[in-house]
């Protein structure tokens, strides 16, 4: 049985989550050299952002000084949105052949918004394809109005709709993909879908909707 991993992390002590599989397992579509720096360094690099903000601003608490909020509360929400997405990321991805179907309750929520599931992908790549600079592309289920949405990310922190629940996303940052596509960034989000590991997705979706979101999933 599948069951969340998520639990109260102590001020300051995030930590990089291993990946669920080899590092050249997602080849030939994104190389081995790629996911070593994607994942050792780029999201590492989140990680220790988020733990830095986190204390800086424990810090500033304790002296009553706010000199710099406005900085370290822009690296909170840059670097903590970045390592829970990437976190996600890895997750939705698996070696080509080994993602399954979609679920029975992913194919219903995703009719049920976007008509057909071919609709459905064609707007996630489109949307994913043409972020604006650097970003990512989302679906995720908004428990406002109980429904599947496709947002774009730029930076992470922007465009968001609050209280969504990511539960797939695409990374169009170009450290996600220029080493094995350059600027052919459409050539890359189409490659990538075929790696998205729907057993997660359906996993992340049932939680989604009991409003949780683990970071990582273990059997």
């Amino acid at each position: 049985m599948t069951k969340s991993t998520a639990k109260r992390v102590p001020l300051g002590k995030h930590r990089l989550p291993p990946l669920p599989y080899a590092y050249d397992a997602l080849e030939p579509i994104i190389s081995e050299n790629t996911l070593r720096i994607h994942h050792d360094h780029h999201h590492k690099a989140y990680v220790d952002g988020l733990n830095k903000a986190e204390v800086a601003l424990a810090q500033a608490r304790a002296v009553k000084d706010f000199t710099f909020i406005k900085y370290w509360e822009n690296e909170l929400a840059f670097n903590g949105s970045g390592h829970i997405l990437h976190s996600i990321y890895w997750t939705i991805l698996t070696q080509k052949g080994t993602g399954g179907e979609p679920g029975p309750n992913t194919v219903k929520e995703i009719t049920r918004r976007f008509v057909s599931f071919d609709a459905f992908l064609e707007q996630l790549i489109a949307a994913t394809t043409k972020v604006e600079a650097s970003g990512w592309g989302i679906l995720a289920w908004n428990p406002s109005w109980n429904y599947l949405e496709i947002l774009i990310a730029e930076k992470h922190q922007n465009l968001t709709q609050w209280g969504s629940i990511p539960i797939l996303v695409l990374d169009v940052w170009e450290h996600a993909y220029y080493l094995d596509y350059q600027y052919l960034r459409e050539a890359y989000v189409r490659k990538i879908v075929e790696l998205i590991n729907w057993n997660e997705v359906e996993t992340r979706l049932d939680l989604a909707i009991r409003g949780k979101l683990p970071l990582c999933l273990t059997m």
